[in-house]
């Protein structure tokens, strides 16, 4: 009995094995099914795909073989003046006086963008250029005005929805502790997004003495949008030209991703005389004949001082004229033998007196914080 009983133990163990053995062996044989028809089906979706692109080849070369040699697709002057590229460029020349190859590279830009629009209307292939830029130069001599100029211009042209310009400093971008500069970074592109992102002293994002500064990871976070969102985003980097070089050696993959470089030139003297001119202009004052020269000679004297900003340094310098000439104004209408009136011309007139003088620069030192 004992026997039997074993017999029939090792019967069905021998069984349950050979069953197990089939099932494994069956189950390989699915697998191998499984495999080879995802092999067999990846080797259809590729030749589907290469016909489907075999047939858009063939259909641009035959839309563009429809196309007449002499078909014109429009007039870059019809361009230029219907989406407002004109008057954009217009409005440069007259907000910025001098820096005439700042002004010649933003036309090669938007002559570019023109004439991409034309291939555009024609049916050829167009792609989106690289618009990322970095603008290098002293501070005051204009590229926040270059940049929002080039947002009106991209917006115009369809290249971005709004063209609005974001202003931001490391300080806006990289946080104080773990977890902060991701957001702080997010939320500062977001607001961005759709216009132009100026990031002024781009430079100070980069810590060479600090791997764990956390300006790193806002710089990763722009390099992946400047690459998967640059036909919604702009980013300028802005700073000075030497320090920019050595940020751009330390992150090369910016430098790639950067396809427009200006240089912005410091201002000279006449220029700046220019700009004060153009200031007061569009402040309703006028500066006086005899006032020429004393700020010519005073910004001269301020451009081998410290501190000089070009055009921010005129911008105080006229900003204090007319602290002065209101005080100048107050003080003769309050004067003993004057009536209290004060004339059209005398409010919007800025006398040689109002300015501060060469004398009064350097009686306060060449230190002195003065415009």
């Amino acid at each position: 009995m004992i026997a039997f009983i074993s017999n029939y133990i090792t019967f069905k163990t021998n069984r349950t094995y050979k069953n197990n053995i089939c099932q494994l062996h069956c189950q390989s044989l699915n697998d191998n099914d499984i495999e080879a028809r995802k092999i067999k089906e990846e080797a259809e979706r590729r030749k589907q795909q290469a016909e489907r692109n075999r047939m858009q080849k063939q259909m641009k070369i035959d839309r563009l073989n429809a196309i007449p040699e002499d078909a014109e697709a429009g007039t870059v002057e019809e361009f230029m003046y219907k989406d407002g590229v004109k008057e954009i460029l217009e409005k440069l020349d007259n907000d910025l006086v001098g820096l005439v190859p700042v002004k010649s590279r933003v036309r090669e830009i938007a002559a570019l963008l023109v004439v991409d629009k034309l291939r555009r209307n024609l049916g050829l292939d167009t792609s989106v250029p690289s618009l990322h830029m970095c603008f290098t130069g002293a501070p005051g001599t204009g590229k926040t005005t270059v940049a929002m100029r080039m947002g009106q211009i991209l917006q115009r042209m369809g290249y971005c929805r709004s063209g609005h310009l974001v202003v931001a400093t490391r300080d806006d971008l990289v946080g104080q502790y773990v977890g902060h500069t991701a957001p702080k970074t997010k939320e500062v592109i977001k607001k961005a997004m759709g216009g132009v992102l100026l990031i002024d002293e781009a430079y100070y994002l980069y810590n060479a003495s600090n791997d764990r500064d956390y300006g790193q990871e806002s710089i990763e976070i722009l390099l992946n949008v400047m690459e998967e969102n640059r036909e919604d985003l702009v980013v300028v980097l802005a700073g000075y030209k030497d320090r920019m070089d050595k940020f751009f050696s330390f992150i090369p993959g910016m430098s790639s991703r950067v396809g427009n470089h200006i240089e912005f030139p410091n201002y000279e003297a006449e220029e700046l005389l220019s700009i004060a001119k153009v200031m007061c202009r569009d402040l309703e004052y006028e500066m006086s004949k005899d006032a020429e020269p004393i700020f010519f000679e005073y910004i001269k004297k301020r451009m081998t001082m410290p501190y000089f900003s070009n055009a921010r340094t005129v911008r105080n310098a006229v900003d204090r004229a007319r602290m002065r000439a209101a005080i100048r104004l107050f003080n003769q209408a309050t004067s003993g033998n004057s009536n209290g009136l004060v004339s059209k011309k005398q409010l919007m007139t800025l006398e040689k007196e109002d300015f501060v003088s060469v004398e009064e620069l350097i009686a306060r030192g060449d230190n002195a914080i003065v415009e």
